[in-house]
């Protein structure tokens, strides 16, 4: 009996540190082990006691890449909690500062660390010595998608204007309309990217996946819904943890999220797709079908091409909202605590992000409870690993290391998020 190892020291292209056991016998996939093993950061111990006030700031910093996910999940769950409802000019405003995040997220992935996998490349450095227009265009919408949350949210990382019922100033008008010519050229911008990138080579896979994710009547939804699947649940967002859990497995210091029946499932831009095409703009379904995208898309490795409609949705989306801004007066509702317990839910650029507190009658948290999309799709990442492997067992140890490496580059999973990336060992005994 032939016996081969392959070990890969880390994953580059991910946002934080990983390994995967795979272990091969007689060619069938045995085991496979998503194994994260950064250190606990601690971060729903470390709200607790802490001002409900505080939580937005809190919680930004567990992610630099998406803040703004856990901004609005934060202030959704505490708002509702202590039954607020924010004014629409309020609403429409973070909905534009989300559609930033999601601009500039998506374009970091697609473009400079999922591209180079199709293309045979190390780097975004070396997708600009062949093709340096494409680098130019990516770099000019990431910055865009930056800009709209240095306006709105006072910084493009960890902003400092978001707060508890609102933000703390409304920008100027005039601010938010000089936004309104680059957003005009983002929209092309992102249809040519995701033109660009359909001519990629995709690997030939097809994922049997419960798709779960926000839905909503009259809009694609990214800052408000319910909680829906492909397979018929409709609940509200305050009956998440009645529906899914959390589990501990030995091999990850992150928790692996599975619904009560134990069932894996799938959240991110496959399912948000999936779920809530009919939602998006006749614009973004014609760059959808003219990617050759159905309206279900079930190869993963095609995730790429979803990602860039819904960065074209999202430059129409602030687009929209840019050219009907108005001022919320005032830029904060008026926050009076209460004894109680708040769920929010948004949608992150990676899936799903629910937060929920239980608070005192004097705004003092007194237990947090954050599930970040990357540890929801942890048990799915491991399914997907398992079937590409097996279905490319005979690759040399080389190509099955890039092939792993680029299924768990299709999830732009936050691995630093899911800790509160990849050593690769294959033993093939």
């Amino acid at each position: 009996m032939s016996e081969r190892t392959i070990t890969l020291d880390a994953l580059t292209r991910v946002e934080g540190e990983g390994t995967l056991d795979l272990t091969i016998r007689d060619g069938k996939v045995t085991q496979c082990a998503f194994r994260i093993f950064e250190p606990p950061r601690y971060f729903e111990a470390l709200l607790r006691g802490r001002a409900a006030s505080e939580a937005p700031d809190i919680t930004a910093r567990i992610c630099g890449i998406c803040p703004v996910a856990y901004v609005m999940s934060a202030c959704q769950a505490i708002e509702a909690g202590w039954g607020v409802t924010v004014s629409p000019e309020i609403h429409a405003l973070r909905r534009m500062v989300y559609c930033g995040e999601w601009i500039q997220s998506h374009v970091l992935h697609a473009a400079m660390l999922h591209a180079p996998d199709f293309l045979g490349l190390n780097d975004a450095i070396e997708i600009a010595r062949v093709a340096p227009d494409t680098v130019r265009t990516a770099l000019r919408l990431k910055a865009l998608g930056s800009r709209l949350m240095e306006v709105i949210g006072g910084r493009a990382v960890h902003p400092v204007n978001t707060r508890l019922g609102g933000f703390f100033r409304a920008p100027d008008p005039a601010a938010i309309a000089a936004l309104i010519p680059d957003l005009e050229w983002g929209v092309g911008a992102a249809r040519s990217l995701a033109l660009d990138f359909a001519r990629f080579d995709f690997p030939v896979d097809n994922g049997d996946y419960l798709f779960v994710s926000l839905v909503h009547p009259e809009t694609y939804p990214i800052l408000e819904g319910r909680i829906g699947s492909s397979d018929g649940l409709d609940i509200p967002v305050d009956a998440f943890h009645d529906h899914f859990c959390e589990d501990q497995v030995a091999h990850s210091t992150a928790l692996h999220g599975r619904m009560r029946d134990g069932r894996r499932y799938l959240v991110g831009p496959l399912a948000r797709y999936a779920n809530n095409y009919v939602q998006l703009s006749e614009t973004a379904k014609e760059t959808a079908a003219l990617c050759g995208l159905d309206p279900v898309e079930r190869n993963p490795f095609r995730s790429i091409l979803i990602r860039m409609v819904e960065t074209q949705y999202a430059c129409e989306e602030a687009l929209r909202l840019a050219r009907g801004y108005v001022p919320p007066q005032p830029a904060a509702m008026e926050m009076r605590p209460v004894a109680s317990v708040g769920e929010g839910c948004t949608e992150a650029p990676r899936g799903i992000c629910h937060h929920r507190y239980r608070t005192d009658d004097s705004g003092i948290i007194l237990e947090a409870t954050i599930v970040p999309p990357t540890s929801q799709n942890q048990p799915q990442i491991e399914a997907d690993l398992a079937r590409v492997a097996q279905a490319n067992v005979d690759l040399d140890d080389d190509a099955l290391r890039h092939r792993c490496e680029q299924t768990i580059r299709n999830y732009d999973p936050c691995i630093s998020c899911a800790t509160h990336f990849l050593k690769l060992k294959v033993d093939r005994g």
